[in-house]
């Protein structure tokens, strides 16, 4: 028997190279003024479903949400070994909060239907939040276990799963289908496989493919230009080589719960902090001390 897995996600910009411009003026990240990489624990997550295919069999299938440019994460996916890559893009996704993100990833989630396990990673690095996960799973309905190391134990519809609880560990029990919050610690995450990097190098999703077309035929009217997109998608569909894509109508979700309407955090501002003091100093433990450390942290920009 084997599990059908789901696992999210998310193309995010590097927070190692965070600038003046990483934001914008109503308080959301300006993703183009940064360089963009795969979530760190999202590769923890994907290798976890990919182990669970490999020694039971089934599917995994990579969801992400995001502009055009997140394909890359997807395409990533497919070259460590998923099955199926699905985009979620949609101008008026942009802005969204956890809350807004969680509710699109459970309608995404709703519409594949079948699956027994859905992996996320613990965080990601452009919030550091972990609430992504949990609201997906409460949106779904599904039982939840956070801090994934290991399955201890996968079988007639139930896993009992080893957590990190910071200091040790603890073993849950749940039902099928369970949402899985997956830690660094719990493997190391497979390399691309330098076959299916060949391969699905040209995989691409509809709106990729448009861009393309656009790039090779410029000028050409729209009926040959909508002939040539159908052609080039049924060629990729055919290799399955076609990355899904889908838009919040698709998904037929509701459009207060998306973007910023449906986002209610509101970021005041983002600030790079580098600490460049070498050595310690010493704090004498009186009134006089603290308030001496605190001005210290106020002037070097630690805090305040």
């Amino acid at each position: 028997m084997g599990y059908d897995s789901i696992v999210c996600v998310k193309q995010v910009p590097d927070t190692a190279n965070v600038t003046a411009d990483a934001m914008t003026e109503d308080g959301t990240v300006n993703r183009a003024a940064l360089p963009a990489v795969f979530n760190p624990e999202d590769l923890n997550a994907l290798e976890a479903a990919l182990d669970v295919r490999d020694r039971y069999g089934g599917s995994v299938t990579a969801i992400t949400m995001g502009p055009l440019n997140a394909c890359e994460v997807l395409r990533e996916c497919l070259c460590r070994g998923a099955d199926r890559a699905i985009l979620i893009t949609d101008r008026r996704a942009a802005g969204s909060d956890t809350l807004a993100t969680g509710y699109i990833l459970s309608q995404a989630v709703k519409k594949i239907g079948t699956y027994d396990l859905v992996f996320c990673g613990r965080q990601a690095i452009d919030g550091d939040t972990a609430q992504v996960g949990p609201q997906l799973a409460q949106k779904l309905g599904l039982p939840q276990i956070t801090y994934f190391e290991r399955f201890v134990e996968l079988g007639n519809r139930t896993a009992r799963v080893r957590r990190n609880v910071g200091s040790g560990w603890e073993v849950l029990e749940s039902h099928l289908p369970v949402l899985l919050t997956v830690l660094d610690v719990a493997n190391v995450p497979r390399p691309q496989a330098a076959r299916r990097v060949v391969r699905f190098k040209h995989a691409r999703c509809t709106n990729e493919i448009a861009k393309e077309i656009g790039n090779d035929t410029p000028g050409a009217d729209d009926a040959k230009t909508e002939a040539e997109l159908v052609k080039r998608t049924l060629a990729l569909k055919v290799k399955n080589l076609l990355i899904e894509q889908w838009n919040l109508d698709d998904l037929d979700a509701d459009l207060q719960w998306c973007g910023i309407t449906g986002s209610p955090t509101k970021v005041h501002r983002i600030q790079s902090i580098v600490l460049t003091k070498e050595g310690y100093t010493e704090v004498p433990p009186t009134e006089e001390g603290i308030r001496g450390m605190i001005h210290e942290l106020i002037v070097d920009h630690t805090m305040g």
